[in-house]
């Protein structure tokens, strides 16, 4: 019996057909090209221009990082959301006449913006201590407020976040309160207190165990 041979199963074949990607979506083609929103500097450089929609914009994004920092440092001061609401105003105003004389210097603007809510900040923190002190006057009508008990309650924890963020020193009490109050990332944190993103985050772990092992005590 003859064997037949089996071709070999490459041979006479010609290259093996390349699988075609699919095309993507429209949707997400366009989604690429949608560019992110403007930094600050940007903004900046255009409120300068007579761009009063860049102005409009440049001054929300400052009033939003003035508050979130300002919350973080007087959160657990007497009426810390009005005096943060105050600072943020401040912090505006300060830009807005700032702005046709600002030198870029190749710094990041929110530096800018952050050292001028860091000194805000300081204000009303040395306004809130000189405040006068509640009389024991007998008000002519009920005061609908919480009372003394509802506020200690409601605070305690808060204020004693904002004791053990005291005892921390000052370069990682500013980190945490970019980091976290303000939301900034790691690098927009380094540029705005000229360090490294990388030497951020090892601060910032370094300050959470800080934190971390008082609450560990306190409790």
């Amino acid at each position: 019996m003859w064997a037949v041979p089996v071709p070999n199963a490459g041979a006479g074949r010609g290259p093996r057909p390349v699988a075609e990607r699919a095309p993507r979506p429209a949707v997400v083609r366009s989604l690429d090209r949608v560019p992110g929103p403007p930094c600050l500097s940007e903004l900046v450089g255009q409120a300068r221009s007579g761009d009063e929609s860049a102005r409009e914009r440049l001054l929300a994004q400052t009033h939003t990082i003035a508050l979130r920092y300002a919350r973080g440092r007087l959160g657990a001061f007497p009426d810390g959301a009005g005096a943060s609401a105050e600072v943020a105003q401040e912090v505006c105003v300060a830009v807005l006449a700032a702005l046709p004389d600002f030198e870029d210097r190749g710094a990041p603007f929110e530096s800018f913006v952050y050292a001028v809510a860091s000194r805000k900040v300081s204000d009303a923190q040395r306004r809130a201590l000189r405040a006068p002190r509640p009389t024991d006057d007998v008000p002519d009508s009920v005061d609908p407020a919480p009372g003394p008990e509802d506020i200690a309650l409601s605070s305690d924890e808060s204020r004693r976040v904002s004791r053990m963020l005291g005892t921390l020193p000052d370069h990682l009490r500013e980190i945490l309160v970019l980091r976290v109050a303000v939301g900034m990332t790691a690098e927009e944190t380094g540029r705005a207190l000229g360090m490294t993103s990388g030497a951020v985050r090892v601060a910032q772990h370094r300050a959470l165990n800080q934190l971390r092992d008082q609450w560990k005590v306190a409790i």
